[in-house]
């Protein structure tokens, strides 16, 4: 018995993950040697090695259904049950029988596409969750965008109600604690159940069973929640993050460790575990592969990073970020993986990978004329012989009636692409974001004449205003070709009218609009404040759009210290008041400037540190559409929604808009001076 306790003792360390492979081969060479010397006169114990495990892990990110998805998502549902069905050797079963389908989060967010719903399925955002069930993820993360309306919309679309099932499918977040919250409290369930006995429920992790096999889920929220979103009374882990502080990071991947470490403990069979992380950066995400341990794979969310290998066929104008999948060595030493794709229904991850028989992932194993990021336009459906799910088309068909309607509501014209890009609007001034900054200004002025600033974030800014296009035969992005909007008969639109659904699409969250007011000093914080987040491949939601001012900045000082000229300008360009020149305060610190502002920001959303006093909140409280004044009455008096399409109406009715957008070295209301020459005083 000492002995063939010895041998399981061997056994057990050999099957450790803790161990590197050199350490593997000098235990298992000594194993042998041992049990050559000790074996005479007792019956050879054998352990035979688990056999590779092959997966195939089909992923997204970043959902977040506008009117894109009308198109994308049944497309997304034909690439992804082309990839899930594939049978190349036509032999009536699937390459991959071990498939498992995942999203790290942000699978909604407020929409035309998530409000058609409340008409539709009599709640919003139910046919988001109604085309997951049909796709048939397994869990998914949650995202910053879930809390965007409140927990309450989070619970009443995670809740079966009615003829509508809720989610399929358990939602994630190891480093949230909604005990605290009393719309998600109830929803909580105990972590490591089968995901296919727990719909309808939030937990830390989650396990899903492939042909025997357990797998164990874990999902992670970005700690920046409360700054970027509306979480109610959830408890968000760690309390203080600074993604540049590794002590933040470390602290991040500690809450993690323990629900990965709790859920292998209480299941020793398994040694396969894959992290929904919805980090918004996925520099983050890698950081966070090395500090973990017992994780394999990490789908990585928030940030639409396209990762793609060159085997790849990208969209028309779209680029890798980076190759497909990022390989990290993990605190273990063993390999982990890390991939992403770019949202909104654009593409499908798809990542194949072979697992050896202690659950390790083998680099080698990957092949990237498999593995990738598979794209959802035509073209690409038509390259995977996909056709889409019924059940999904006849969800975004009943949707688009709806939306459709909104398209024939006209406000004004535009002669030119409004850019709304994600990575524009979060890194530089753009023809789109100075018109919404205006419209807000001059709404304000109604309220308050005294007010001559307006200032709001690019994030949110959601889409363009317009369409892009390419010559045939080009994919090459410097030949894109931006056009304003075009006609839509169906709804009776004329090509460069913009209509209510451009204006609710571009702007989706329709925050409510704030007055305040700020000292010099006050101002110079708030926009250092704005263009602190400026770093390199990141696209922050707190970079601002203005109108009022126009300011310079250098990214390459340190946060905090960016700005170099800052002016106050009346409506013509003229400067009214110089506030810093060559990076100082100039005249009286306390003088003082009304500013029209988000009550999102307002509130210390992103960050934002806006003083509390004098604060007036401009949106209605009125839900009867009877009572809003102006034109547009589809949006609430005072939200950013009604101020764009009553500055359309006011100005561009007739006279169609016409700034075009610039690159950032022309810039003139945000100056980069990496990429210009300080012009502002």
């Amino acid at each position: 018995m000492p002995l063939l306790n010895s041998k399981k003792r061997f056994f057990s360390k050999l099957n450790s993950r803790d161990l590197s492979a050199s350490q593997l081969s000098l235990l298992v060479i000594f194993g042998y040697l041992f049990f050559l010397g000790t074996s005479i006169g007792v019956a050879q114990v054998r352990t035979a090695p688990k056999p590779e495990f092959t997966l195939q892990l089909l992923h997204t990110s970043d959902q977040e259904a506008g009117v894109p998805a009308l198109k994308d998502a049944p497309n997304f549902s034909a690439v992804l049950n082309a990839l899930k069905n594939q049978d190349a050797n036509r032999d009536g079963k699937p390459d991959y029988p071990n498939t498992l389908i995942l999203s790290s989060g942000d699978a909604y967010i407020p929409s035309p596409f998530l409000f058609a719903s409340d008409t539709v399925f009599g709640g919003q955002g139910r046919g988001d969750i109604l085309i997951l069930n049909a796709l048939g993820f397994g869990a998914i993360a949650f995202g910053n965008h879930e809390f965007d309306l409140g927990t309450g919309l989070v619970a009443d679309l995670i809740l079966p109600k009615d003829n509508y099932p809720g989610t399929k499918f358990p939602y994630l977040s190891t480093n949230l604690d909604f005990s605290t919250d009393k719309d998600l409290a109830k929803l909580v369930t105990a972590d490591g159940q089968e995901a296919s006995k727990i719909p309808n429920k939030i937990a830390r992790s989650t396990i899903i069973t492939l042909n025997g096999e357990k797998i164990a889920v874990v999902g992670a929220t970005t700690p920046t929640l409360r700054t970027i979103s509306s979480p109610g009374d959830v408890t968000v882990l760690p309390k203080e993050f600074n993604d540049r502080d590794a002590a933040d990071i470390a602290a991040l991947a500690a809450e993690i460790q323990t629900s990965v470490d709790t859920l292998l403990t209480k299941n020793p069979e398994i040694n396969k575990v894959i992290l929904l992380a919805h980090m918004q950066q996925i520099a983050i995400e890698q950081k966070l592969a090395e500090l973990l341990k017992g994780v394999d794979i990490i789908v990585a969310g928030g940030s639409n990073t396209l990762l793609a290998d060159k085997t790849d066929r990208l969209r028309v104008g779209d680029k890798s970020a980076g190759t497909y999948p990022i390989l990290k060595k993990a605190a273990d030493g063993n390999p982990i993986a890390v991939v992403n794709t770019d949202g909104n229904y654009r593409y499908v991850g798809r990542l194949v990978v072979n697992f050896d028989g202690n659950g390790v992932i083998i680099p080698f194993s990957i092949d990237s004329k498999i593995s990738g990021a598979y794209a959802t336009d035509s073209k690409g459906v038509a390259t995977v012989g996909g056709k889409p799910d019924p059940k999904v088309v006849a969800i975004v068909e009943a949707l688009k009636k709806v939306i459709i309607a909104q398209d024939g509501q006209i406000f004004g014209k535009t002669n030119v692409f409004l850019n709304g890009w994600r990575g524009d609007v979060r890194t530089q001034e753009t023809n789109l974001g100075n018109l919404t900054a205006e419209a807000n200004l001059a709404i304000a002025k109604r309220y308050d004449p005294k007010t001559v600033i307006s200032i709001k974030n690019g994030g949110g800014i959601r889409d363009n205003i317009g369409i892009y296009t390419f010559p045939p035969g080009s994919t090459r992005s410097q030949d894109v070709i931006k056009l304003p909007p075009q006609a839509n008969p169906v709804a009776g639109k004329k090509a460069k009218e913009i209509s209510q659904l451009d204006i609710t699409n571009a702007l989706r969250f329709n925050n409510g609009l704030t007055l305040v007011t700020l000292s010099a000093t006050e101002l110079l914080a708030v926009i250092e404040h704005s263009v602190a987040a400026i770093a390199p491949g990141a696209t922050p939601g707190s970079f601002p759009q203005v109108a009022g001012l126009a300011f310079s900045f250098d990214p390459n000082l340190p946060a905090g210290k960016r700005v170099k000229s800052l002016a106050i300008k009346d409506g013509k360009g003229k400067i009214i008041d110089v506030v810093v020149k060559n990076g100082e305060l100039v005249g009286e610190a306390n003088r003082v400037f009304r500013t029209v502002t988000l009550n999102f920001l307002a509130t210390g959303g992103d960050g934002y540190p806006f003083p509390k006093r004098e604060r007036v909140d401009l949106t209605s409280k009125d839900a009867d559409k009877s009572k809003r004044t102006g034109l547009a009455t589809f949006a609430a008096d005072g939200s950013e929604q009604d101020a764009l399409a009553e500055y359309l109406a006011a100005n561009f009715k007739q006279i169609p808009f016409a700034q075009r957008d610039v690159p950032a070295a022309k810039d003139t209301r945000i100056q980069n001076l990496k990429l210009r020459k300080d012009a502002v005083l």
